[in-house]
């Protein structure tokens, strides 16, 4: 089930701690070392995925253009507050990823969001390739912008049926791993994920979908019974698996049809439509997965978001964190491309956004 991650071939203590401290240094960089700061960070020519209305930027200069500077001008006291930080290899490729928390005092606009001037947290998890040199070459950064309009007072959606308020971090206090970790719990952990991604894949949904029936089939055998799911603005948080099925996992398999069948099956269907994972690693009692996009269904139902079926397919681009404890999934923090996903169901947020505010 762990096939392509290799446990033993994990970052160094140096390399992580230099990567860690260079993302932190180019959060705080005055504007006029933000190039240098990058520069620590990234190659030249890294590529760049960013959520949406960014999505993507080529090479540093574009980034910073269009990504960081625009940030540092809406936020000029920011920093940088990592709860999860994290590293492992998958299929050759060496990943460093985060969770946390960008704070800073909003005195400018940002992507049409109106200034605050009070403090917000932008809430990121991103994934960083990286190369020979002890630089990225590939970032995948989903930041929640939706969750910062929220905080912005321009919310546009119905509210989520989870907990809007901010992430916590993990419960046993240890997600900034600076140090590689034992590569058996690694192992482990990994693959106590995929088997319960197995139990989600393998599903009926057509036939079965029901709330005692996502209460009672087996991924109940791998979420603890105080199990907290952290999910993106428009969701929200959860506690519990009954707290799990009713907050997100039976409105969202209403609405997305999914492929169906064997994990094999429906892993190989992702793919053929282009999703699926391009980072899977465990760190410790730590495991991420990821894809850009990483699901592929189809908008058939009403209700997430309080919105209607729109028919159309659609892809989303998602990161999922989790926490290991006591033999069981413990927590699960989930960044998605909420605006990416809402665009593809007809509905774009900040265009309203735009509009609300010409109308004053």
């Amino acid at each position: 089930m762990t096939s392509g991650f290799d446990p033993h071939a994990t970052p160094s203590a140096a390399s992580r701690r230099r990567f860690h401290a260079a993302l932190r240094a180019l959060a705080e960089a005055p504007p006029d070392r933000l190039d240098e700061a990058l520069s620590a960070v990234a190659t030249d020519d890294a590529s760049w995925r960013v959520a949406h209305p960014i999505d993507e930027a080529r090479g540093r200069a574009e980034a910073l253009a269009r990504v960081f500077r625009p940030l540092k001008a809406a936020m000029p006291d920011l920093e940088r507050r990592d709860a999860i930080f994290v590293g492992g290899t998958y299929e050759g490729r060496t990943y460093l990823a985060a969770v946390g928390h960008y704070c800073g005092t909003m005195r400018g606009d940002w992507l049409g969001i109106p200034a605050t001037r009070r403090p917000v947290f932008l809430r990121y998890g991103e994934v960083w390739r990286i190369g020979p040199d002890g630089r990225a070459i590939e970032a995948t950064l989903l930041w929640d912008v939706l969750d910062l309009m929220r905080q912005a007072g321009v919310w546009p959606l119905a509210p989520p049926l989870g907990s809007a308020e901010a992430w916590s971090g993990p419960i046993t206090a240890d997600g900034v791993r600076l140090e590689p970790s034992d590569p058996e719990t690694s192992r482990a952990s990994l693959a106590q994920t995929l088997a319960m991604h197995r139990t989600l894949a393998e599903h009926d949904d057509r036939a079965s979908l029901t709330r005692e029936g996502l209460i009672a089939m087996p991924q109940r055998e791998h979420w603890h019974p105080l199990m907290m799911w952290y999910g993106p603005a428009g969701i929200g948080t959860t506690r519990g698996l009954d707290g799990f099925v009713d907050g997100h996992q039976l409105p969202f398999r209403i609405a997305f049809h999914r492929p169906q069948g064997t994990f094999e099956a429906v892993t190989a269907e992702r793919a053929r439509h282009g999703a699926g994972h391009y980072i899977r690693i465990g760190d410790g009692p730590y495991s991420v997965t990821g894809g850009w996009p990483s699901v592929y269904a189809i908008h058939a139902g009403g209700g997430f978001c309080g919105l209607p079926p729109t028919g159309r397919p659609v892809f989303m681009r998602v990161m999922d964190f989790y926490l290991h404890d006591e033999g069981l999934i413990r927590e699960n923090w989930v960044p998605l491309d909420m605006l990416h996903l809402l665009r593809q169901m007809g509905v774009d947020p900040l265009a309203r956004l735009r509009e609300v505010l010409r109308h004053g």
